[in-house]
């Protein structure tokens, strides 16, 4: 990825030269600010958020850096209604979206938009009222023992609210208002208080050993230079990464400067929650999408004026308005879920970096299985490097061992071997718990007729419909399509003919069932643990004993700390490598090992079992000896001479259509217009893995180059050379991570 320039500063409030025109960017996908007349009074500060008039409606929009048009009549100036008063918004951050901008190749104005994912929050804060002890009584007013204890409750003077003072009183609202009537209490305005407490640095948390205390003392300096810069945190599993960057997280806090945690699936935060608690006393500010719009206007806020210290969130949180972050830590950088793929396209772990440095804050970079770009980056000196080589507590990491699916084979109608099948069952004796891992959602991931061999597709997308037999339905889970199962194929009309193909968790579900009916089972998936409360009452549940086996997709990968879990076995080790993926390997490596991870955390030592048909494959000859370092330094090697990622760049041209020859059309005209010279090379046009998607055609186009070319001039031409038609989009993912 591409770096901004290293700049000392600190944001201030800049004011615009006197002028009657301002330049306001608006929350749309516009390429550029609009001009309007400022209002009369005072100059508006640069990054205050502003009403103006567009068009027949009204639109929030910030006041924007450069020169407005000179030539633009005054008589065509519309002018600015109503300055908000909201804290305005940084300069760094202002950059901060300029530069997404420039790099993703999207509309200032779409990356503006995520900066201002709360408008309500631009809004005033409504006072609030409450009561507070009147200060001259009538005298001879009724003071009963409720009202006594009222009076008790606001003795001190301060206003309090209502709901507060009856709580306290052990009272009804109705008291309240008589009390208020006979001159006893009177309204008053409620004094601001911080949403969030703020977490405290000399707070005693869990004692380190020597190793964490080392890397830890490392990441403190860093963040005490009060400059920028990136350190690669890697450990095995079970290290105490996380511990060693709370103390990052102390560092910051003790500076006064804000701190921001991101993590790939919030929703799974609950054991991280705990340990941030252990560790600060009180919890952060969260952010994700399943926040109500009331938290969400009140975190967004209190993080404009600095009353946020610590937030954790997923990657839009990375667009919030801190006034002066000091630190931004990227767990599990490697997970493609900090890659947005709808949208402004962009890597969440690489604009982190970008942040940090116009923000001249630290970055902290973690993971037990770092991705190959970052790993180089390290290697080559760009990111320092701190590295945890043993488990926490002296626990041991887990034996890894391959079961050959060609000479053990599961029973008939089965996916579990018998190697496997002994291994559970011996676990679930010693009273221990045990992990089933399966990266599919659903009963079956393919359902076909055993008449014609009709396969059930999805109507909107290449795709096969997944069978959820709990809930007796077939579901896209890539549009979200749903339909009954069919009683008779829509082929060839036969009846109860439908039979599925292959497993998913369900189905293993099924299968643990009659293997070991006596033991308690929880199925961990995204459609089983969709938020949350969810996550938080499923580990409770883990680590309270009340589950014997758990039934897993990729989510049981992140971060879980469960001590009696001392058994995983992967059902389908050779699942991810299926297909042409430039990175399946590499994800492959990552997700097993981290899954592996969750066995043997604590006293008693873990095994893993992974199934498989090629047992011979690099992949799992990695994670069977544990280096995974030699196997990153043969994948290295393998990208290098053709200039794949890291040691080259990549960007792709989604083209999609609803009608499939305008889509063919425009990709065939990016392919004769496309960039040519050394270093530089165009693969496709061509169908997308997922041709058809939510009703769209898709084409791909594949600009690949040296890695000292930059691909954002190249693709700016090509794409002006060619007119691409309205009902034609063309969508543009520079550093692409998937190729679906």
């Amino acid at each position: 990825m591409m770096h901004a320039k290293k700049e000392q500063h600190e944001d201030k409030i800049e004011l615009v030269p006197f002028t009657v025109r301002l330049r306001v960017l608006l929350p749309l996908p516009l390429a550029d600010a609009y001009d309007y007349r400022a209002p009369a009074g005072p100059p508006v500060p640069l990054g205050s958020f502003v009403v103006v008039p567009l068009g027949r409606r009204q639109a929030i929009g910030v006041v924007w850096d450069g020169t407005p048009d000179p030539s633009l009549p005054e008589s065509r100036l519309r002018g600015v209604e109503q300055v908000l008063d909201a804290p305005p918004m940084t300069e760094t951050l202002r950059r901060f979206v300029a530069w997404v901008a420039a790099y993703t190749l999207s509309p200032p104005g779409a990356v503006l938009r995520m900066a201002m994912s709360a408008p309500s929050a631009l809004e005033a804060r409504a006072p609030q009222a409450g009561w507070r002890r009147a200060p001259h009584p009538p005298e001879g007013a009724r003071v009963t023992p409720p009202r006594r204890r009222v009076l008790d409750a606001v003795a001190d003077g301060v206003p309090r609210a209502g709901g507060e003072i009856a709580e306290a009183a052990g009272v009804t609202p109705a008291i309240l208002r008589g009390m208020a009537d006979a001159g006893l209490i009177e309204p008053a305005l409620l004094p601001h208080r911080r949403v969030f407490a703020t977490p405290d640095p000399a707070h005693p948390g869990p004692a380190l050993g020597p190793e964490q205390a080392a890397a830890a003392a490392t990441l403190r300096e860093a963040v005490g230079r009060h400059a920028f810069s990136t350190t690669l945190l890697t450990g095995v599993t079970g290290s105490g990464k996380t511990e060693v960057y709370f103390e990052a997280v102390a560092a910051c806090l003790a500076q006064g400067r804000q701190a921001l945690v991101l993590l790939p699936e919030i929703a799974l935060s609950s054991q991280w929650l705990d340990r941030f608690r252990a560790r600060f006393g009180v919890a952060p500010a969260l952010w994700h999408s399943e926040l109500t719009s009331r938290t969400r206007r009140e975190t967004w806020r209190a993080v404009a004026e600095g009353e946020a210290p610590v937030l954790v969130g997923a990657r839009s949180a990375l667009f919030l308005p801190f006034p002066d972050l000091g630190l931004i830590v990227v767990d599990e950088e490697h997970e493609t879920a900090f890659k947005q793929e709808e949208g402004v396209v962009y890597h969440a772990r690489d604009m982190a970096v970008v942040r940090a440095r116009l923000s001249s804050a630290t970055c902290v970079l973690a993971s037990a299985t770092p991705s190959l770009e970052s790993t180089t980056n390290a290697a080559t000196g760009r990111y320092a490097t701190v590295h945890l080589p043993a488990r926490h507590g002296g626990a041991e990491m887990p034996d890894v061992a391959l079961i050959d699916l060609r000479r053990t084979p599961p029973e008939r109608g089965r996916f579990l071997s018998p190697p496997l099948v002994a291994a559970v069952t011996e676990t679930l004796a010693r009273g221990e718990q045990a992990m089933l891992f399966l990266n599919r959602r659903g009963y079956a991931p393919m359902t076909l007729c055993r008449a014609c061999g009709h396969r059930m597709r999805c109507p909107n997308c290449t795709a096969w419909l997944v069978e959820h037999r709990a809930q007796r339905r077939l579901q896209c889970h890539h549009c979200g399509h749903v339909e009954a199962p069919p009683e008779a194929c829509p082929e060839c009309g036969a009846a109860h003919s439908t039979v599925p193909i292959g497993p998913g968790v369900e189905r293993v579900l099924e299968e643990a069932a009659a293997l070991w009916p006596e033991a308690r089972r929880l199925v961990m998936a995204s459609d089983t643990i969709p938020g949350p409360a969810a996550a938080a009452a499923a580990a409770q549940s883990i680590q309270r004993r009340e589950v014997d086996l758990i039934i897993g997709t990729q989510i049981v990968a992140k971060g879980w700390h469960f001590p009696h879990l001392t058994l995983v076995g992967v059902v389908d080790a050779d699942l991810g490598l299926a297909g042409g993926d430039l990175r399946a390997a590499e994800r492959t490596v990552q997700l097993l090992h981290q899954v592996a991870g969750r066995a043997g955390r604590e006293e008693h030592r873990g095994h893993v079992l992974l199934q498989s048909f090629a047992p011979e494959h690099p992949v799992m000859q990695a994670l069977v000896s544990g280096d995974l370092d030699a196997f990153m330094a043969a994948e290295a090697d393998d990208r290098r001479p053709g200039h794949w990622p890291p040691f080259g760049r990549l960007a792709a041209l989604i083209v999609s259509a609803e009608d499939e020859r305008a889509a063919d059309r425009t990709a065939r005209d990016l392919g004769l217009a496309a960039p040519g010279g050394e270093g530089i090379e165009v693969l496709g046009p061509a169908p997308a893995p997922l041709a058809i998607l939510r009703g769209r055609h898709r084409r791909r186009l594949l600009l690949k180059t040296r890695r000292d070319i930059a691909v954002q001039p190249l693709l700016e031409a090509w794409l002006a050379k060619v007119s691409v038609p309205g009902s034609v989009r063309v969508q543009v993912d520079v550093d692409p991570v998937g190729f679906l």
